[in-house]
């Protein structure tokens, strides 16, 4: 019997991820199927593993990433269609049918920017997906965050996030109309999320701080990740019972999530 090939270190720890996962199967319920003949630029692909599996949806891709580190980590899942680039994006004007801004937004000093070079190289009727998470006076787990020193700061983050109406505002600013805007990773699934990230930075890294636009919250390497062996092992033998919790979120279903899910056309 041939021994199961082993997964990319990245799948591994993404099989055990609560909101990634969750981002993932809301694109693809959102989105459906896309037609082989769109292309799709991913704007901020990181390490690949959303990438990797949001991509199964179709299209002609082109991946980018302002971390050269972290693209040479996302070329063993994606392979190829993979570039370095800055805020002034590589494409042609009006060349792309569907662009993915996912989690970067927060990322980056000029968002407005942004937006409106994600604008100018999108086709008339084009379509733009944008997630980033929410900030508020009522969202409390941001403030036990900062309590226990998780700051934007340590997530690569240029700001904490976006209320609702000011993400609305500033992707309708660049010349977008907002066709769908929900929220997800409810109170159960941000708590799970926040209470890994305070044992992965407090305890794991021992508050090493490390100049990243994503920062550093979670494993970044399958050296890292083979390097706290014991400790992954652990949480996947309790990975069901967190899981268990997490699905309290479906009670919540009249809570605002925290995270923002935007569909938008480019208008015109």
């Amino acid at each position: 019997m041939q021994n199961q090939e082993k997964l990319p270190w990245q799948i591994e720890l993404f099989k055990y991820s609560y909101m990634k996962k969750e981002k993932v199967n809301l694109i693809k319920k959102s989105i459906g199927k896309i037609s082989q003949d769109k292309k799709v630029v991913d704007i901020g692909c990181r390490q690949g593993v959303v990438s990797y599996f949001i991509r199964e949806l179709g299209g002609k891709w082109v991946h980018t990433d302002m971390e050269k580190p972290d693209l040479l980590k996302a070329r063993k899942i994606l392979k190829k269609n993979i570039i370095l680039t800055g805020i002034k994006l590589p494409f042609k004007p009006e060349s792309s049918d569907i662009v993915f801004c996912l989690d970067m937004l927060e990322h980056v000093d000029d968002d407005r920017g942004l937006l409106k070079e994600i604008n100018s190289i999108m086709k008339r009727g084009g379509t733009i997906i944008i997630s980033t998470p929410i900030t508020g006076k009522v969202f409390i787990l941001n403030k036990i965050k900062s309590f226990f020193g998780l700051k934007p700061e340590i997530y690569g983050h240029k700001r904490e996030g976006y209320s609702i109406k000011n993400l609305k505002e500033i992707v309708q600013s660049a010349g977008f109309k907002i066709k769908k805007a929900e929220t997800y990773s409810k109170f159960f699934t941000e708590l799970i999320e926040m209470s890994l990230n305070i044992i992965f930075v407090k305890i794991i890294k021992k508050g090493k701080k490390e100049e990243k636009r994503t920062g550093s919250i979670s494993p970044e390497s399958e050296k890292e990740l083979k390097g706290n062996g014991k400790i992954f092992l652990f949480y996947k033998i309790i990975y069901p019972f967190l899981r268990a919790v997490s699905l309290l979120d479906k009670l919540l279903f009249f809570k605002t999530g925290y995270a923002t899910f935007i569909i938008a056309e480019k208008d015109g």
